[in-house]
């Protein structure tokens, strides 16, 4: 609290220093007419189909998927991703409505989301434990919602409040906006939401100035008593370049108030290829992400193994690569590429579904529960890699057509075999044979096919 009111107090003497500016000082649109449709995490349209309503600019995304595991689960369920949740079937993963309201400055947006997605993201936020009013059930629904005030200083200012689209890991939420279906683990192992307050400052038309003050990392609710701090950084020169950063600091385990977390995301986007009139190739670009963080106190020492005060090593890395070429007028595109991370101590690990470990442990936030739960204790080692190769259909800007396969390895058994992590039958109301154990198992290999639809 004591770090907190500071800063709401700089946000009001803002608005009320900029509020007695003359209305018409706004110089232009951000990144306007600069190029974004090629990037990945962005949105590919050009334009709205509906630009020309004055107050309301509705938004739908449809996400339809199905996937094949070759390690064949008997309960179809997929272990350790935020893209999928079911094996061997056509999944309606999500469905987004709402859009961006907009009315002499006041302005607002909200996003519904319903699919599978409403409850395999919010799974492993720990936050509702601390209190009532099962915030995990109120807030599932909506994967934005948010209200704020926009001044026509510099290239526009916006304060919002409310629930917003995280940046770390590239990677956008939305399906249709990405190069790949299934993260890579830098994206799939960090957030994709916050709820708080945050300043979007433009100063130039190149450039963006983001901080934030937030509940925590990708939680619902707050875990200690100090809230998370965090901010974006994003320059955009031209059509070719884009570069970003992304940082964060908070206490994000509950109980454990000294124990603090800093995080930092990094991107940077080439465009090297592009003409579009051409049948052959018609551009081409990649992106590169990496991401550095660790945690700190409460029993874990950051990057290095301390004393038995101090305690282990505890820190995430990773890096993600991806190589996109499109193709034929820009309507076929290729994609591959991949990506690494370390994480000891598990902090940032998608846990294992199911009987293995369907919820955070509310005795011990650093735990799962089910009986078999993911261990994710100081001095746990995990480490992964993956890479995938995708063929995209894009008829026009408001539809794609994918077909994606994927590779994943961990250095730990954690992706579901054969014998799924449900029970020995695969269904979740069939007594436990005292002899079964979750089938969890170091690689799979799987074949995605989707359909994302945008308007």
């Amino acid at each position: 609290m004591k770090l907190f009111l500071p800063l709401l107090s700089i946000v009001i003497l803002l608005s009320k220093q900029l509020t007695a500016q003359p209305i018409n000082q706004q110089k232009g649109e951000p990144f306007e007419g600069i190029d974004q449709s090629w990037q990945n995490g962005g949105d590919r349209r050009d334009s709205s189909v509906f630009k020309n309503l004055k107050y309301f600019t509705p938004s739908i995304l449809l996400d339809v998927n199905y996937t094949y595991s070759f390690n064949n689960p008997n309960d179809n369920t997929v272990v350790g991703s935020t893209a999928l949740a079911r094996n061997n079937e056509v999944e309606l993963s999500a469905l987004h409505f709402g859009g961006d309201i907009s009315y002499e400055g006041a302005r607002a947006r909200f996003m519904t989301q319903f699919g599978t997605r409403s409850v395999v993201v919010p799974r492993n936020d720990g936050s509702p434990y601390r209190g009532q009013y099962q915030l995990a059930n109120v807030y599932r629904y909506l994967s934005e919602a948010y209200a704020g005030y926009h001044f026509n200083k510099w290239y526009g200012i916006n304060i919002d409040a409310g629930m917003f689209m995280s940046y770390l890991g590239l990677n956008s939420y939305y399906q249709p906006e990405n190069w790949e279906y299934q993260a890579s683990f830098t994206s799939d192992n960090t957030p994709w939401f916050f709820n708080g307050l945050r300043v979007q400052l433009y100063p130039t038309k190149h450039l963006k100035i983001e901080p934030w003050i937030i509940n925590g990392w990708q939680s619902y609710g707050k875990f200690n008593s100090m809230p998370g701090f965090g901010g974006n950084i994003t320059w955009i020169p031209g059509d070719n370049f884009k570069i970003l950063t992304n940082d964060y600091y908070g206490t994000d385990v509950g109980g454990l108030p000294q124990r603090k977390r800093f995080h930092s995301d990094n991107s940077i986007l080439v465009r090297y290829f592009n003409r579009p009139e051409s049948k052959g190739i018609s551009r081409a670009a990649f992106s590169l992400t990496g991401d550095f963080g660790f945690e700190k106190g409460g029993g874990v020492n950051g990057f290095k193994n301390g004393d038995s005060i101090e305690g282990t090593a505890q820190y995430f890395t990773s890096i993600m690569f991806y190589n996109r070429i499109w193709f034929h007028n820009n309507k076929l595109a290729w994609t591959f590429g991949g990506g690494y991370m370390t994480n000891p101590g598990r902090y940032l690990v998608l846990y294992p579904t199911g009987q293995a470990s369907p919820l955070p442990n509310p005795n011990n936030p650093t735990q799962t529960e089910g009986a078999f739960p993911f261990s994710a204790n100081p001095g746990d080692k995990f480490s992964g890699w993956d890479t995938s190769t995708n063929l995209d259909w894009m008829p026009n800007q408001s539809i794609t057509f994918r077909i994606e396969f994927v590779h994943r390895e961990s250095s730990v058994p954690y992706f579901s075999g054969p014998g799924g992590v449900t029970s020995q039958t695969g269904f979740s109301t069939i007594p436990l044979d005292p002899n079964w154990r979750p089938d969890l198992v170091k690689s799979e290999n799987r074949v995605i096919v989707a359909i994302l639809f945008r308007i």
